[in-house]
């Protein structure tokens, strides 16, 4: 039986859509859309950088749409207060907020799946990685390694900066003989991602039980269930042993309390890449980083967002 949802859509500006999208997953939104006019102007103008365009979707002559989707039993009042106050007050980050006007509707399981899928299209996101729905056909070029997901509800699409970002740094950085955690899986892409890319074993922990069914359906659909292993709960409590990789795409307070604990689930001279962290919180996160035996070995930024790659110095006791 399908149930209803909240559509709460946001008339911004290209520019704002990355911190908009920000102000969205700091509350508890089970999915997000976005329709921005410079993307897919860009697209237009550079069509041997994309797979697939949809015009249906041209439905805007400038700045952007985003829209956030919130079960229905949720204190919606509140949220479209937050997310008011947040988006009226992005000026103050010299942040063009656009129209800034925000609207609130009803849909149905089912037509939320729908509009959301229409939006979502192959995505390369890296050298070698590309994000396919399961419902798009695409032609595989020869040094691309494909990602097939459907994530229903869960976080992590490939098409927002913060996930790109993790996806790019384990192109860089997994091996064959590497092992990964990804904490706070979602949708599994990043767990799915490194085993792609060659490591000989990925787990990826989330504490959403829906996330968790979406990881696992994912990782059938990439063939990957004997490299890949999807826990509920958190890292300290159903994970064993050390990973030469462990990747996080939260938030940056999230990475900042997790990170005493996460060092001890690195191996010496192994990596921790975090991301999902807004520019503003970018100096707490490093700190907290290098006071913990880190060293930043990447600072990188998309939009409004970075990602850091520290490498976890060798403890040496006397």
């Amino acid at each position: 039986m399908n149930k209803d949802w909240i559509e709460i859509t946001i008339i911004t500006s290209s520019e704002a859509v990355e911190a908009v999208q920000g102000i969205l997953y700091t509350t508890d939104v089970k999915g997000v859309s976005v329709v921005d006019s410079e993307d897919l102007e860009f697209k237009k103008k550079h069509p041997g950088d994309w797979d697939y365009f949809d015009e249906e979707i041209l439905n805007i002559k400038e700045g952007a749409v985003v829209k956030g989707y919130y079960v229905e039993e949720e204190n919606i009042e509140e949220i479209v207060e937050y997310i008011k106050e947040k988006v009226d007050n992005l000026g103050e980050f010299g942040i063009d907020k656009g129209e800034g006007t925000i609207f609130v509707s009803k849909v149905s399981e089912e037509d939320w799946a729908n509009n959301w899928k229409k939006y979502y299209k192959p995505t390369k996101v890296g050298a070698r990685l590309v994000v396919k729905p399961l419902w798009e056909d695409y032609e595989k070029k020869s040094h691309e390694l494909i990602i097939e997901l459907d994530p229903g509800m869960a976080f992590g699409t490939g098409t927002h900066e913060t996930t790109r970002m993790c996806l790019q740094g384990l192109e860089r950085y997994v091996g064959e003989d590497t092992t990964v955690f990804d904490i706070g899986t979602g949708s599994g892409i990043l767990a799915i991602g490194a085993a792609m890319l060659g490591a000989k074993k990925a787990v990826g922990v989330d504490l959403d039980p829906v996330a968790v069914d979406s990881a696992k359906e994912n990782v059938a659909l990439n063939k990957l269930s004997d490299n890949i292993e999807i826990l509920h709960g958190d890292l300290m409590e159903v994970v064993e042993g050390k990973a030469d990789i462990v990747v996080a795409n939260i938030i940056a307070d999230v990475i900042k309390f997790l990170t005493p604990m996460v060092k001890d689930y690195i191996v010496d001279d192994g990596y921790f890449i975090s991301s999902g962290i807004i520019k503003d919180k970018k100096d707490e996160v490093i700190e907290v980083l290098i006071k913990n035996g880190f060293e930043p070995m990447e600072i990188n930024n998309q939009g409004e967002w970075i990602c850091i790659i520290a490498k976890k110095h060798k403890m040496i006791t006397k």
